[in-house]
């Protein structure tokens, strides 16, 4: 079968990889309709996500139909379509019980203190293989799959096995309640289902911070309120609209591969600060490996996390969503404490949200379509890989046709 594997840091093609068996009698074999490309998919690519395993298939976001289960699976039948959560959990131990999937205590083989088991990632995280494939091992696959009503279009759930779940925990995270002004950090692809998520759990109004028009114009779809950090200071922009106070909480969905603003007043303050950035960019990827443009780390990794502490108001709270390696230990918490701030954060704990937000897709409340722009063969992959990279106008998330 074709599938999109790691070879190094810089370096994935498209191969001829063996299909995938049925190795522990929980697994399901699921036969790939869509999977996508995900921003953290780059951060391994990039080398901001480093440990990754030579010939590991990518990707942790799919929807398919179950072609095969094992013996002590119960509950799916060969020909279910189901949306695969992209972090994996037993749905036995004391965490998956509590809700709390991305902390399985069972489904990491490095063991209970290892952390998140997802699909696609580096050793620390199993290593599973990923689901940008034609076909895919499900382990604990009474837990890592979701039934997929009739009503739902392949194209609807496949935002539910990551995106759309990681936004709404970071509004979950951040607090966000009735009235609040909420500041959400990115206005890629899991920033809109941010605004979307902030919306509809109560905010009175969201502002939104990118540096890239076309998303800014997605979201101000959304009614949003829009800054673009190469033109203008955006900690200053939030403050004037709040009356000097700030925002009530924050929803930082960039992460590590912040960059840093090209032009403008927050290009001018930012100056200072970039042999400190350069310094955080050598320890979040040591081993990158850029080509030209392509495979390039952002360079300013902790500045949606200064932004974030400066713009939320005094006994504010913040959800960071953004992906942070390990051993990243850049954070402004002097600052962050004398504020009185809330700061939680996060992997997403998929398996508990996927069914409520699946409900909101087939009543209508949310279209999870309005915010795919890219639709994708399988033997195209690399160059969409490359070409979400760049971060080039319009691709604000690529779904990969399988099937």
């Amino acid at each position: 079968m074709k599938a999109v594997v790691w070879h190094g840091t810089g370096d994935i093609r498209l191969d001829d990889v063996p299909e995938p068996k049925i190795q522990e009698p929980n697994d399901a074999i699921v036969r790939i309709t869509r999977s996508a490309i995900c921003g953290t998919d780059l951060h391994m690519v990039r080398g901001t996500l480093p440990g990754m395993v030579e010939g590991t298939v990518l990707g942790h976001e799919a929807v398919g139909v179950v072609e095969e289960t094992g013996p002590e699976v119960r509950g799916f039948s060969p020909g279910d379509r189901v949306v695969v959560p992209s972090t994996i959990g037993c749905g036995t131990c004391s965490y998956c019980r509590a809700g709390y999937y991305a902390q399985c205590d069972t489904a990491n083989p490095n063991g209970s203190d290892a952390g998140t088991c997802f699909f696609g990632g580096p050793k620390s995280t199993g290593p599973v293989d990923g689901l940008q494939a034609e076909y895919a091992r499900v382990p604990y696959a009474m837990t890592s799959m979701v039934r997929i009503p009739d009503a739902v279009s392949d194209d609807q759930a496949i935002l539910l096995s990551d995106i759309f779940p990681t936004a709404w925990f970071g509004a979950k995270l951040a607090e966000v309640g009735p009235g609040d002004s909420v500041l959400v950090l990115g206005a890629g692809v899991v920033g809109q289902f941010a605004i979307a998520s902030a919306k509809r759990q109560g905010a009175g109004r969201v502002i939104v911070v990118d540096g890239i028009a076309s998303r800014l114009d997605k979201a101000r779809e959304q009614n949003a309120e829009t800054v673009d950090f190469n033109q203008e200071d955006p900690v200053a922009v939030v403050k004037e609209l709040t009356g000097g106070i700030g925002v009530d909480r924050v929803i930082e969905a960039v992460g590590v591969d912040a960059e840093r603003p090209k032009s403008g007043p927050a290009a001018e303050q930012t100056k200072e600060m970039v042999e400190r950035f350069e310094q955080e960019r050598q320890q979040a990827a040591p081993d990158a490996n850029p080509n030209g443009e392509q495979w390039v780390p952002g360079d300013a990794p902790s500045l949606t996390a200064e932004w974030a502490v400066q713009a939320v108001a005094k006994a504010g709270s913040i959800g960071v969503i953004g992906v942070y390696p390990p051993g990243f230990n850049s954070f402004p918490i002097g600052a962050a404490m004398n504020k009185n701030l809330t700061v939680k954060m996060g992997n997403c704990n998929h398996r508990r949200y996927i069914p409520d937000l699946l409900d909101l897709v087939v009543s209508g409340t949310v279209d999870p379509t309005a915010f795919i722009t890219r639709h994708e063969r399988p033997v195209d992959a690399i160059e969409a890989y490359q070409t979400f990279d760049r971060r080039e106008d319009g691709w604000l998330k690529t779904v990969l046709d399988v099937a």
